[in-house]
C-alpha cells in the first residue's frame, strides 16, 4: 500500500500546502526542527495601526521578511481604495529582503515597485503612512543597489509613519 504523501506536508485545514519550516533572520527556509526566528502566523490579522506598529519594530531589528508578512496580513484585509498602498509597503519590505539576501536586481524591482505605489497616495496616504518618505526610501536604496553598492541595508532607516 502507498503511503499518502500529503499527510507528511504542512497543510491548512482545506488541505492547501503549507511551508511551517521554520525560517532565519531573512526569511529563507531551514531544516525541520532547527531554530528560527518566530514566523508570522498565515491567518494572522493585524489593523492598520498593529501593522504598522508591529512592522517597524520587526525593521527596525532587521526583519525585512516578517515585516512583510505583516504588512501582506493588512493588505489582504485593508479596503480597496487603500489596498494598493499596503501592497506596496508589503514590496518594499520584501525589496529590502532580497537586498538582504544579496539578489541586488530582484530588490531593486521591488523596491521601485512598492515605491511607485505607496507615492501616488502623497501626503494624504491614510493611517498615519508617510507615503512620500516611504517612496524616497524605496527608490533611494533601488539606486544604491543598482549601481553595485553590497553594502549593508538599513532596514530601521525605513520609517513607516509620519
Amino acid at each position: 500500500m502507498q503511503e499518502n504523501t500529503s499527510a507528511a506536508r504542512d497543510r491548512d485545514p482545506e488541505g492547501r500546502a503549507q511551508n511551517q519550516r521554520p525560517r532565519d533572520g531573512y526569511g529563507r527556509p531551514l531544516p525541520h526542527g532547527s531554530q528560527g526566528v518566530p514566523r508570522i502566523p498565515e491567518d494572522a490579522v493585524f489593523t492598520p495601526e498593529e501593522g504598522l506598529t508591529e512592522a517597524q519594530r520587526l525593521l527596525e531589528g532587521g526583519y525585512a521578511f516578517h515585516a512583510h508578512e505583516v504588512l501582506e496580513a493588512v493588505w489582504k484585509s485593508a479596503s480597496a481604495p487603500d489596498r494598493e498602498l499596503w501592497r506596496g509597503l508589503a514590496q518594499l519590505a520584501v525589496g529590502l529582503t532580497h537586498a538582504q539576501r544579496g539578489n541586488r536586481l530582484g530588490a531593486a524591482r521591488l523596491l521601485r515597485r512598492g515605491a511607485q505605489r505607496v507615492a501616488e497616495y502623497g501626503s494624504a496616504a491614510p493611517d498615519g503612512v508617510d507615503a512620500v518618505g516611504v517612496a524616497r526610501y524605496g527608490n533611494s536604496v533601488a539606486e544604491r543597489l543598482e549601481a553595485g553598492d553590497d553594502g549593508p541595508i538599513d532596514t530601521s532607516a525605513l520609517r513607516l509613519r509620519r
